[in-house]
This record gives structure tokens, sequence and C-alpha cells, in this order.
């Protein structure tokens, strides 16, 4: 550049060559902050600062220069201790507040942290090599906006939230490089529900945690409340299987959520999992290209290793593949890259050294082989049609987000429901609000921070206790392994029933077989289980379904599903009412096998299958009033939320009401737009089948409602390992439980498990409650931003 008087470039000079000038933020306040501290942090437990004895240190060091910054604790299982024991205490307390103090103190935690914002960014930039520019400018002012929306949601708990109650002590373990504002997605909902909170911050980046933990308790924030340990990963495992934690929440990776998932497998913890992953943007030859190539371009520059980010997979429609490719070549490599804490530049340093060692590695094996990366890096392929674009975007484990480029409206909606992620933006790229939830779909998790969905992951029900089982010694190679383990019936045998006599003539046998596809199927295994009644007496045959039959059962469901969740809400109604139609024409006969299977008097069998049609009517009156609803964010435009079906569900039910419990399940995944694949009650399964014959008559599609009836942890087995199955309902023994959530790490689908513990399904709370609705959807935002006329 040329220069004027002194060195300095002249006016003329600056508009002459358009180069940026260096534009560095003072590091000050950050460098301060940590010499108060002397450079040298222990954990942050029961409102103060604690350095136990003995404890190894790790050094925190600015990724950008190598500079130490400071010295922090390598925490051990007895701190994991101390710090869980602090939070169950605080928990009586802060949980009996009012929602209004509750609501106060989140309010002035955020009054706090805008007083010392610029502290905090200039933290997070040197800590993790973040651009100080970004930080500043989004993530530190999304953290106070997360604050005070959440500090409205405990005030309005009470009515908004009314019929749920707090889960305890949350743990908290976030391993992205850049943690400030995850922190503040897991922070946020937990304390505004009346949670307490254990943190572990990424083992790279641990000031920022810090800082708000000082912080909060700067802001009143009662002792105990916030606490937060540092360590390295093996500290999570400990933290998250630690009997005196209620909930795990986690911010990482693919590998870290299935660690996590298997190490609190039957411990009875809530499990809320955002684990990232590639982030899809399709591009159209409708689009605006030169503002997809600003988008695009950003969004790569965020990415930074193991901090998931979006942009990493680029479809693009082959008419502009070239234009946009050309675009996109200039626009990247006018990317400014260097100093963290200079103004101008668009990106910074990655975590250390060996990520990007590792990130070269994965490029070289990309370029050999075409996968997929994470990293500051685009992946690139070409597509023709919509449909295309979508059977590729779908076709990846991950679900993180996805950006839909296209000025035509109708193609941009339709592409944006059709995709299977948690967020998609329209002609934008990373919109994030504290108002609109975020969290992905798939192997990106299943957890949800942010909006009123998000506060769901923080609450359980007000008439559940948390269940405590307690993981027991499990050989998860064998468990429920076997087929056919149950005792074969024996022809002749005392008690089997013979065919009844009828005027000399013999009643015709009747067989009950698997039902799937639509039609009755007769076993793989051409095997079947006598089923007793409470004298001992068989009273008939059902299929002894094996794992093969499972498989064909999730087949037609899988070719089902998509139908069924297209279907307007409205025409689902219409078929559950119908269902509830053609049960009523059978109740009395139902209400008598129903009797002599289970042993319940006439009036009590009859009073369930009442119970049954009152289900039926309950969520057919759901279906076309829980579909989405407009977030309140600050985007000139509009954020939708919808509520999808998530697919194919499995569902094991429990022996108690074996009518009631079977339609209580089943309705609420069905009217949701879930196909279905129900283990029905093993002792009682003759209900469930006698139901077939109703669904056939009802207009239910073939494929979605599908019936396999047999052991029911053998069955269970193969479902929750079945690749093409979205959730996992199991309702039976505590050791079943576990295996489902062990074994749900495969592809990390969610699970619903009951831990043996019982329920009323008499009880609408426990039977027909608010968290079936939640259990059968997964909520996805939609970002549509506007300007045509008003630029804001």
């Amino acid at each position: 550049m040329a220069g004027a008087a002194g060195g300095r470039p002249s006016v003329w000079d600056i508009y002459s060559s358009m180069e940026y000038g260096p534009a560095p933020e003072g590091a000050g306040p950050a460098q301060a902050w940590l010499e108060t501290h002397g450079r040298s942090f222990g954990h942050f437990v029961a409102g103060k600062w604690w350095k136990p004895e003995g404890r190894e240190t790790a050094s925190d060091t600015n990724p950008a220069t190598g500079e130490l910054l400071a010295t922090t604790l390598q925490g051990e299982p007895e701190d994991v201790e101390a710090a869980v024991q602090a939070a169950t205490k605080a928990f009586e307390a802060w949980s009996r507040l009012p929602c209004h103090a509750r609501a106060r103190h989140l309010h002035n935690m955020a009054r706090t942290i805008q007083k010392h914002q610029r502290l905090l960014a200039l933290l997070e930039s040197l800590d993790t090599g973040k651009p100080i520019g970004e930080v500043r400018d989004r993530d530190a002012p999304l953290v106070v906006r997360h604050f005070y929306h959440h500090a409205g949601w405990a005030q309005l708990m009470g009515t908004e939230m009314g019929g749920w109650k707090p889960l305890g002590v949350v743990a908290a373990v976030v391993t992205w490089n850049s943690p400030l504002l995850p922190l503040a997605w897991k922070i946020c909902p937990a304390l505004a529900m009346g949670n307490t909170m254990v943190l572990l911050p990424p083992p790279r980046a641990r000031l920022s945690a810090l800082l708000l933990a000082e912080l909060g308790a700067q802001a009143g924030l009662p002792p105990g409340v916030l606490n937060v340990l540092t360590g390295e990963g093996a500290l999570a495992g400990g933290l998250a299987a630690h009997p005196g934690v209620d909930a795990v929440a986690v911010a990482g990776s693919v590998e870290v959520g299935r660690s996590l998932r298997r190490a609190t497998a039957g411990g009875g913890p809530r499990l809320s999992l955002q684990l990232g992953g590639d982030t899809l943007a399709i591009v159209f030859d409708s689009a605006d290209l030169d503002g997809a190539a600003v988008g695009l371009s950003d969004a790569v520059s965020c990415q930074r290793g193991l901090a998931p980010g979006p942009g990493a997979l680029l479809l693009v429609q082959e008419a502009v593949a070239g234009a946009l490719l050309q675009r996109l070549k200039m626009r990247l490599g006018q990317l400014r890259v260097g100093d963290p804490l200079d103004k101008a530049m668009d990106g910074g340093a990655l975590a250390d050294e060996a990520q990007r060692g590792a990130i070269e590695t994965y490029v070289e094996e990309a370029r050999a082989e075409g996968a997929e990366i994470l990293g500051p890096v685009l992946v690139v392929l070409p597509f023709r049609t919509a449909k295309e674009a979508v059977a590729l975007g779908n076709h990846r484990p991950s679900g993180l987000a996805a950006s839909v480029w296209t000025e035509n409206l109708p193609l941009a909606m339709e592409v944006a429901q059709s995709l299977q992620v948690g967020t998609v933006w329209i002609n934008g790229q990373n919109f994030f609000d504290a108002a609109a939830g975020v969290g992905g779909t798939k192997e990106s998790g299943n957890g949800r921070d942010g909006g009123k969905e998000g506060l769901y992951e923080y609450v359980r029900p007000s008439w559940q206790s948390r269940p405590r089982p307690g993981p027991t010694e499990l050989d998860y190679k064998t468990f429920a392994a076997s087929y056919g383990a149950d005792p074969p019936s024996v022809p002749g045998h005392s008690g089997v029933a013979c065919p009844e006599l009828e005027e000399n003539m013999p009643r015709v046998d009747r067989t009950y077989k698997l039902y799937y596809g639509g039609a009755q199927k007769r076993p793989e295994g051409m095997a079947s289980l006598p089923v007793l009644d409470p004298a001992g007496n068989v009273l008939a045959y059902v299929a002894d379904g094996s794992a093969k039959d499972i498989r064909n059962a999730v087949e037609a469901a899988h070719k089902a599903a998509p139908g069924w969740g297209k279907r307007a809400a409205h025409t689902r109604a219409q078929v559950l009412y119908y269902v509830a139609e053609n049960l009523e024409l059978r109740r009395e006969e139902v209400a008598s096998r129903l009797g002599a299977l289970t042993g319940a008097p006439p009036e009590e069998a009859r009073r369930e299958v009442d119970l049954g049609l009152e289900r039926l009517f309950h969520w057919a009156a759901c279906c076309d009033k829980s579909g989405g609803v407009m977030q309140e964010t600050p985007l000139h435009g509009t954020t939708l939320r919808l509520c999808q079906p998530l697919g194919v569900v499995g569902v094991a039910c429990p022996d108690e009401h074996p009518l009631l419990s079977f339609l209580s399940l089943l309705a609420p995944a069905v009217a949701r737009g879930n196909a279905v694949v129900v283990v029905p009650s093993p002792r009682y399964p003759l209900p469930a089948l006698d139901l077939c014959q109703i669904f056939d008559t009802s207009d239910v599609p073939g494929g979605v409602v599908n019936i396999v009836t047999g052991n029911r942890d053998h069955l269970s087995r193969t479902l929750v390992q079945h690749q093409d199955v979205q959730a996992m309902w199991y309702f039976g023994s505590p050791q079943g439980s576990q295996f489902v959530e062990w074994a749900s790490a495969g592809n990390l689908k969610r699970t619903w498990v009951s831990h043996g513990a019982p329920r009323r399904w008499e009880d609408p709370a426990q039977g027909a409650g608010e968290e079936f609705l939640y259990q059968a959807t997964q909520c996805k935002n939609i970002w549509i931003p506007m300007g045509e006329i008003f630029a804001n």
C-alpha cells in the first residue's frame, strides 16, 4: 500500500487499493482478568473457587500464537462427587423458588453478562482462536439473548409448563472447540426450569465456562446452582454415570454421544444429545448465485474442525454449478485468515496443530475417496432434479441443518419440509435465536436447545419420579439374543385347550398370525406360543415372532411411513375416528375376551375398552392441532416451527392394561404421522391381535400399523438395532430398558423406556399426556427471511 507522510496511507491510497488495514482488538480486559486469578484456575463449585490438593494441571494456550493463557485443573472422580453434592443440595431450594424469583435471577445474570460482554468475547477468541468479530457480533449477544429469553420462561413456567417439573441435577458436557454459545444453550433452559447444573467444558477451551460461573455468582446466583469442573474426556463418563445426576446434556461429536449413551444406559438419567455433523447446502438454478456464494463462503470460514459448522456439503444444480463454483472460488480466495483478534479477519485459528494435521489428512483422503469431512472444507456434488437433491441430502447419517437457495418459495418450502434435519435456512445461513430451538436428527442427536421445544429436555411430567433402577451387569452380546427361549407348547399337554363342540360339531380353530404390511402373515419360524388364562388354561396360540419377522415388519413400515406422514392431518384424524367407531361396534366382544384373558370383572373390562375408545378420540382430535407454530425471533421474516413425524417407531408394550396401553402408545405415534412396529404384551397379546380386523376395515393403510407377537426382549433387541427404525419405545423390565438404551447408540435413535416402573394407564396424565406428543414428534425450524419491500 502506497504510503503518505509518516508512513500512513492517505485516503486516496485506501480508496485506490481497497485493501484492508489492520483492525486489532485490544486483549487488555481478558489479560487483566487472567492476571487477577494468577493465571491459575481451579474448579468453580458451590459458588466459589476450589483447588483440591494433588491435582494435575493442564495448559490453556492461545491456538493462534501458542501463548500460555492459564493453567486449569485436571479433575478427579472425587471432584465430580463434590460438584454433584453441591448441585444436589442447591436443587432443594432452587427448585422450590417461586417462578418469579428464578426469573429475576436469570434476568440479573443476563444484565451482568451484558456488562462484561466485551471481556467474554475477548476471552473466547483468545481461548479458541475464533475471530473476534464473530464472537463479539454473534456469539456473545446471543448468550445475553438466551438469558433474557429464558428469564421469561422461568416466569411463565407455572402456566406454560404446568404439567411438568424439573429433573434435578443436570450434567452438561460440551466438547466443541467454541463452547460459549453451546454453554448458554444448556445453562439457560435447565436453570429456568428449576434444575441445577454441573458443567464440563471442552479440554481445549475451558476459560469462558469458568468466567460464566464467576459472573453468575457475581449476579447473585445461589451457591451450587451453577458449578464448573475442568478435566479431560474421561471425566465426562464418570460425571454422566453418577447416580446423583438426573440428566445429561451433551454438545459434542458423534463418538462422544455414543460413549455417553452407553455409559448412562440403565441408570435412569435423561440424555439430550446435540452432536453436530456436516451441514447441507442446496443451491437451485433459480437461486441468487451471488448471494449464495457470499453465504456459503462465510459458512465455510466458520468451520473449525471439531466445532460443527454449516456448509460442509454443497449440492448444486448442474445448470449453474460452473457459475456458482466460479463465484465461490473468487469469494473464498478473498477471505482473510489471520490474527483472531483482528476485527477484519474472516477466519481465525484451528484448535491446535494436531487438528490442522488431521484436517489435512482428511482432505487428502477425501480427494482419493470422495468422502465428506468436517473442517473448513466445502465438498461439492451436482444434482439434476429437486427430488434427487432431497434424496442425496437425506442419504447421510447426520442431520444437523441445511440451507436452501432459490427464489422459488414453494420449491424452497417443499424441500425444507422434506429434508431430515433440525434447522433449515432459506436464502441465508447461520440464523440463530433463543426463541427457536437448535438440534438435529439421526446421528446429529435428538436434543433441542432454545424455544419452548428446548424446555422439554429439562423437565419430566409432574406425576413422575426419577427412575433409579441402577445399571446391572448385562451381557449385551447375549441378552435376549436367543430365539425360541420360551418352552415350546406340547400338543396334548394338560391344560391345552381343545376345539369346543357345538351341536356335535367342532368350532373352526382360529389361528392368530402376525400382522404387517396390511395383511396377516405366518411367522418365519413356523412356531407358536400358548396364551393362558388366569387359571392356566390355554385360550389360544399366537405366532412366535423372530428377528426375520421384525425385519419384514420394519420394511413394510419403512415403505408406508413417507406417504402416511404426508397425509393431511384431517385425513389421519378420520382414520383414527373410524378405528374408534369399529371398535365400538365390537365393544362387548372385545371386553368379553379381555375379561377371559386377564380375569378382570366384566365392568372393569368394559371400562378398559371405553378408555381405549377415549384415547383414540383424544389423539384423533390432536391430529390437526399440533403441527407447529410461528416462532417470535428477531428475524425480519418468518421462523416456522414444524412438529414432524419421526418415521418408523418401534413399540414394546407392557402387560398392564393390555388393550389400553396398546392403544395409548399406538395412537399418538400414528396420529403424528409415524408408522409403527408394535410388540404387544407377551402375556396378553390377544387384544392387540383382535384389532387387526378393525384396522383392515378402518382405512388404515397397509404398513402403518404392524404387530409382531413373541418374546418382548428378543423382538425389541432386533427393533432397537435396526438402522431403519428412528425411535424405540420400550415398556418392560429394567434389564430390557438398559439394553434398549445401550443398543440405541448404534444409530443414536431416540428412546423412551420405562426402566420397569409401572404407569397408571387409566390416568389421562400418565396415559395420554403431553409427554406422548413430545415423544412422537421432532421439531424443525425453518427460517424464511424477507426484504423485498423493507430492509428491516
